[in-house]
């Protein structure tokens, strides 16, 4: 099966992870692709492959070396961002040719050459995408697809190799997806987690993760005879999200910059409660950004009345930078296993964050890959199928090199 096959196969299972859920995985729906996968791999022979209660999938291929051989992990997760519908996906393959996509001619939607100037660079290109309704979800199931087939390539093949570990995640786009991995049983001297976005990309730095839930108290009152009386939940949330630096939202900043986003609000006049997520690279700036909150709530209990504003702040993760730069040696394989492909190594900081960067800081040193895909958590999401075979190439490069690098 080829990977655009492959992956194509995974796009038609619905696989949200909703953040308000309390149970493990997130959605039920979730365990569906999962339980597929399974079976998948066990039919490449992979005979211990299985998903836990939390809806972990495990698998190894043991190796067929007695060299010493650095024990090495390929992780992806199952699920996609609530950003966009993933249900009732339509996909075509588009030969790029340049200019703007037609992606739903009854509905007009196109996909822009002026929105996406990066499109030039797949020119030649076969183009996955949707009808412009919904996500694509190759966030991250090409990273699935690229992993499985690179196991079924390297099995055909024969050729020698350490011991490989596969671990596939629920829940990684509410944050949850390291919750309940197992590193001890994943037994990886280092993982890699297929997770990223254009061909090329190699990260190892992450922001520093954090979410702020601010509550505002109002009193209501017939509006009639409001003045002097009505607190008025609804404006006094909006007073409070202008006392936060203006620029520093995701819209106006890039690279290293960090931000808050306001990303959800549910507001009345008594009540309104706004959720937001805080980054920085920086372990000191994202301290600032938190107590700029709190100092906000500060100054609307100076102007509305002590307990108006209610601020709670909590960590998410951390940049894996900080681990990773203690196994260097992982990124430098990375980069000569492209090389030797034909890739031109990108190595960029991560505008977000992976499974990868709370499991290095849970042993497991996790840098990140490319997919191949754009514009993730959006309806005008694509992948390259060339860039995917191209990291497909690249996964199996890694494994054999390996071989001849030895233990680290």
């Amino acid at each position: 099966m080829t990977v655009s096959e492959r992956f194509l196969k995974y796009v038609f299972y619905p696989t949200m992870s909703v953040d308000e859920s309390t149970t493990v995985p997130t959605t039920d729906k979730q365990l569906v692709l999962g339980k597929a996968l399974v079976e998948e791999l066990l039919k490449l022979g992979l005979s211990d492959a299985h998903i836990d209660e939390k809806g972990y999938v495990y698998a190894t291929l043991p190796a067929n070396t007695d060299k010493e051989v650095n024990t090495i992990g390929f992780i992806a997760h199952m699920d996609t961002s609530s950003a966009a519908s993933d249900e009732n996906i339509k996909t075509a393959v588009v030969e790029y040719r340049g200019g703007d996509i037609l992606l739903n001619k009854e509905q007009n939607i196109y996909m822009k050459t002026s929105d996406y100037p990066y499109l030039d660079k797949y020119v030649g290109d076969h183009l996955i995408v949707t009808d412009g309704t919904t996500l694509l979800g190759a966030d991250d199931k090409a990273g699935i697809a690229e992993i499985f087939t690179m196991l079924e390539k390297l099995i055909a093949s024969g050729e020698e190799h350490g011991t490989i570990k596969v671990g596939i995640t629920p829940d990684e786009e509410v944050g949850r997806g390291a919750d309940y991995f197992d590193v001890e049983k994943f037994a990886a001297d280092y993982a890699y987690t297929v997770d990223g976005g254009a061909l090329g990309e190699l990260e190892y730095e992450n922001f520093n993760a954090s979410g702020a839930t601010v509550t505002v108290h109002g009193v209501s009152i017939h509006p009639g005879s409001a003045k002097n009386k009505m607190k008025n939940a609804v404006t006094m949330a909006m007073e409070f999200n202008a006392l936060l630096p203006a620029l520093e939202v995701p819209e106006r900043t890039e690279g290293y910059e960090g931000f808050h986003n306001l990303y959800k609000m549910s507001a009345e006049t008594e009540l309104a409660t706004m959720h937001y997520i805080i980054r920085d690279h920086d372990k000191n700036k994202i301290e600032e950004k938190k107590q700029q909150f709190l100092k906000a709530a500060e100054e609307m209990d100076r102007i509305y009345g002590k307990g108006t504003v209610e601020v709670s702040l909590r960590d998410s993760y951390f940049n894996m930078k900080e681990v990773i730069e203690k196994h260097m040696y992982i990124i430098d394989r990375a980069k000569k296993a492209m090389a030797d492909v034909g890739i031109t190594p990108n190595i960029v900081p991560i505008r977000g964050g992976t499974d990868g960067a709370r499991l290095s800081f849970k042993g497991l040193p996790c840098p990140n890959l490319c997919t191949g895909g754009e514009n993730f958590h959006s309806r005008f999401e694509f992948v390259s199928v060339e860039a995917m075979e191209k990291i497909t190439e690249l996964l199996l490069q890694i494994v054999k090199n390996s071989v001849s690098e030895g233990r680290a």
